[in-house]
């Protein structure tokens, strides 16, 4: 496993889509950065779907990170919103995949329970969590960011993880098991 390397995790949206940056050194996590893109002033999808690829590939060219973890879409209700959303996923991956930069996909239900433990957190538990996961003194005041960064956090949990073959039956039992992962 690589001891050394910066995660860009993206939070698919097409209103607002949340971003955040970890480097991972040594199994210590550093924030790198965090945001949101807003893509509410673009009148038609395709302007919208210009502008995600656009950032993101800006992003990777600033930032150069190694692996991109990205939310899977759900299904809603509403289809025209997942295929809406599906493709804004698709062209932040492809900005990734155009840098060739592996690309790692999550349920948004893996994602909230690899930070808070549970599948159906709410945003603001996984924002608290992300706040006390990365010593920062407040919560961000974008959810959208948080997580975006709580997929970048989740791809570090579960590749790091691959080489530990221990099962844990609860948060608790991970948390006494792992307590170098708990920052206070």
């Amino acid at each position: 496993m690589v001891s050394d390397k910066i995660i860009l995790g993206i939070d698919p949206g097409t209103i607002i889509m949340g971003y955040g940056l970890v480097h991972i050194r040594n199994k210590n996590i550093e924030l790198i950065n965090f945001g949101v893109i807003k893509l509410a002033q673009y009148q038609s999808h395709q302007d919208k779907l210009k502008k995600i690829f656009e950032r993101i590939s800006e992003l990777i060219t600033e930032y150069k990170p190694d692996e991109i973890s990205i939310e899977a879409p759900f299904f809603g209700k509403n289809v025209q919103s997942m295929l809406k959303l599906g493709r804004a996923q698709g062209v932040a991956m492809a900005a990734a995949l155009n840098k060739n930069i592996p690309v790692f996909e999550y349920s948004p239900r893996k994602i909230k329970k690899s930070i808070t433990g549970k599948g159906n957190s709410s945003k603001d538990q996984v924002a608290g969590m992300i706040q006390n996961l990365l010593n920062m003194k407040s919560k961000p005041d974008s959810l959208d960011a948080t997580d975006g960064l709580a997929a970048a956090l989740c791809h570090h949990f579960q590749r790091d993880n691959t080489n530990n073959k221990t099962n844990y039956s609860n948060w608790s039992s991970f948390v006494k098991q792992n307590k170098n992962k708990i920052k206070k």
